[in-house]
């Protein structure tokens, strides 16, 4: 199985290679076809490997593949661990992946467009893309199959760098060099708490491997730490806290949330990569694959409640103000990582990375959906601009439709039930933060529908586009691009119903994922499981699926039968729409005072510490200094005898006023 591993982890980087340096001679045509079919190897080997562990009975795979360095007994490595966790998430992230490869063959075939002719980064994109979305793929796999703390930190740090790299692909852009920026900058923030946290493991731990560690967490459970001053740290508290922030800044939680918005900036295709399989989701895994930590810190738990909570429901609000078609399935993910991260504040480590399972799925369709409506709008990406798409685009508007419903969590759609397992867990949860992250769960799941099937009314129905041209020439995406929306919308639509008895109330994640008895809030719910089509029928009588409705009948009604409604809200409610445009003006005070004080730092920096200490003081200065002396000594210099004997009778006679004196 090592062979086998390795292969799925390394066909993917040779792809991106051969693309890469190789783009040139390959030529377009090369470039796709290797790319993809490295992907598809993984992919291929991805799901055997899962089968082994859903039908074989698997053992769990932990190896040590390489040993880089040993510092002081700490060991460095580069290991595999693939349990059913893993898996999973294998499967998933090449699944999705090989369907971006295969989207983008059709939605990049005229990228030689977005680049002036004199530009020199526009010379083989296409093949650099490609290039690019394979190696962001190999890194997700390399983090997600990591053994030990180091190569976790290899594959963060990977997907960050690939994600810099493909937000700002259009560099001739300034919006998406910004974005890419800000994404860089933003995630460097969580990055160094989530080094810090690697950090204090290695301290104190003195290992960087998961079961070391994990072994002998418990040991460590009442440990506390002085940092400064006489106050006291919980050691698991510390690093759970830690590692979180890492996690808050790759899985875009308030308030390291603001550059995920931005990442629209990037070619669709990637869009749906960072938004469904990678990078985002990095931050979901991490914190299930701690598990064995984070259930030694009721303190850590509580703040990752409320922070997923948070997200989940005041970033969805943003998502109902939005015109870009993109920036509105954008603020989807943001509120549904949050649901994410609220199920693992509330233990059910479980039901988040179930979530995390079924949103790639169909995050991806409403994604790559929405690049096939922007094809056909000729890249128009507003929604105020659009209507009547579904005459032209049969096949978008249906899998538009099912991603939808899956996103709202309809019944018997994926969405429903790994959202409804979610809200119910943080419902039956005993930790502080529970009661007000419930409620926000509860209310998000209107914002959901609201926001998601305004943009779907005002896409799909009504009259029709407001160009005239493009009401001319829209037309159905190509079956390149249909196609990945049609595989898709297929494990949208069903994975949920065939998989919920076994990753949530049966044993398939096995000891992934370790939950104290006390917490385990998924066993309590499993109590009144009935298999996937009771779980439906129940869910048709609790308050989410009520208000998922509401929400729905409320998009329909203001944007297809009274839109003057919409304006009026507006109107009467001005302060409510700036408030949500501006996105709580997080932008806003980060610009002013993050980067508008970096810049006053710098400049006090520069002004202050280079100009005036080092060249004025300490260069110029001294030279000055040396020269005004030299210009003072150089007049002693008479070359009369005289002159230096007396003074070398005066320095005689001072040396022995000393001696007597002294």
């Amino acid at each position: 199985m090592k062979t086998i591993y390795l292969i799925i982890v390394l066909a993917p980087l040779i792809g991106a290679i051969i693309a890469g340096f190789a783009g040139g001679s390959i030529g377009r045509k090369g470039a796709h076809w290797v790319a993809s079919t490295g992907v598809g190897i993984s992919m291929v080997l991805s799901f055997f490997v899962l089968k082994r562990f859903v039908v074989d009975g698997q053992a769990v795979f932990n190896e040590t593949i390489y040993t880089w360095m040993v510092s002081d007994g700490l060991k460095m490595e580069i290991g595999f661990l693939v349990d059913g966790l893993t898996a999973m998430i294998m499967a998933v992230v090449t699944f999705v992946s090989l369907c971006v490869h295969i989207y983008t063959i059709g939605y990049m075939a005229d990228d030689e467009h977005n680049w002036p002719k004199e530009s020199l980064a526009g010379r083989n994109s296409y093949q650099r893309f490609f290039a690019y979305i394979s190696l962001f793929t190999f890194s997700m796999l390399m983090l997600v199959m990591a053994n030990n703390f180091l190569q976790l930190f290899f594959g963060w740090e990977a997907v960050g760098l690939v994600s810099y790299l493909l937000i700002g692909f259009w560099s001739v852009r300034e919006s998406a060099v910004f974005a890419n920026l800000k994404a860089f900058l933003v995630n460097r923030v969580g990055d160094f708490g989530f080094l810090l946290g690697i950090a204090a493991v290695a301290m104190y731990f003195n290992s960087l491997d998961y079961a070391e560690v994990f072994a002998a967490a418990p040991a460590h459970a009442d440990t506390t730490i002085q940092i400064w001053g006489e106050t006291s740290w919980s050691l698991m508290t510390l690093i759970g806290i830690l590692l979180f922030i890492g996690a808050m800044g790759k899985s875009a939680q308030v308030p390291l949330h603001v550059w995920l918005p931005d990442s629209m900036e990037g070619p669709t295709p990637i869009s749906a990569l960072i938004h469904a399989a990678t990078m985002v989701t990095a931050g979901i895994f991490m914190v299930a694959r701690m598990s064995p930590l984070y259930e030694l810190s009721e303190t850590a738990l509580s703040f990752i409640l409320v922070i997923g909570a948070t997200t989940a429901f005041f970033t969805g609000l943003i998502g109902i103000v939005q015109n870009d078609i993109k920036r509105v399935v954008a603020y989807s993910t943001l509120s549904q990582l949050g649901y994410m991260i609220t199920a693992l504040g509330a233990s059910a480590y479980a039901a988040g990375v179930y979530h995390l399972m079924t949103h790639a799925f169909f995050k991806a369709l409403l994604f790559l959906a929405a690049g096939s409506v922007i094809i056909g709008m000729h890249h128009d990406q507003d929604i105020r601009n659009m209507g009547g798409v579904r005459k032209y685009m049969p096949v978008t508007y249906w899998t538009s439709l099912l991603g939808s419903l899956a996103l709202i969590g309809f019944p018997l759609f994926s969405g429903f039930y790994s959202k409804d397992a979610i809200i119910e867990a943080v419902h039956l949860a005993d930790r502080a933060g529970a009661g007000y992250a419930y409620w926000a769960l509860l209310l998000g799941v209107f914002v959901t529908a609201l926001y998601s099937f305004r943009m779907f009314f005002l896409v799909f129905h009504g009259e029709g586009p407001r160009d005239e041209h493009a009401r001319k020439h829209i037309h159905e995406s190509p079956k390149v691009v249909t196609l990945p929306l049609i595989a898709l919308a297929i494990p949208s639509v069903a994975i949920g119903f065939f998989t919920i008895g076994p990753m949530l109330f049966g044993d398939y994640f096995g000891d992934a994922l370790f939950v104290l008895p006390q917490n385990d809030v998924l066993a309590r719910l499993g109590e009144g499981f009935h298999g996937a089509l009771g779980f439906a029928l129940h869910g048709i009588v609790t308050p989410a699926f009520w208000l998922a409705m509401a929400g729905l009948f409320t998009a329909w009604f203001v944007y297809t039968k009274k839109p003057s409604i919409a304006f009026e809200i507006r109107t009467r409610f001005d302060w409510l729409y700036a408030l949500l445009d501006r996105k709580y003006w997080f932008d806003e005070v980060y610009q002013f005072v993050f980067a508008g004080g970096s810049r006053v730092l710098g400049k006090i920096f520069w002004k202050g510490g280079d100009q005036f200490l080092i060249d004025g003081v300490a260069v110029n200065g001294s030279a000055y200094s040396v020269g005004r002396f030299a210009g003072v000594v150089k007049r002693l210099q008479t070359g009369y005898l005289y002159h230096y004997a007396i003074a070398i009778i005066i320095g005689l006679l001072g040396l022995m006023a000393w001696f007597v004196t002294r």
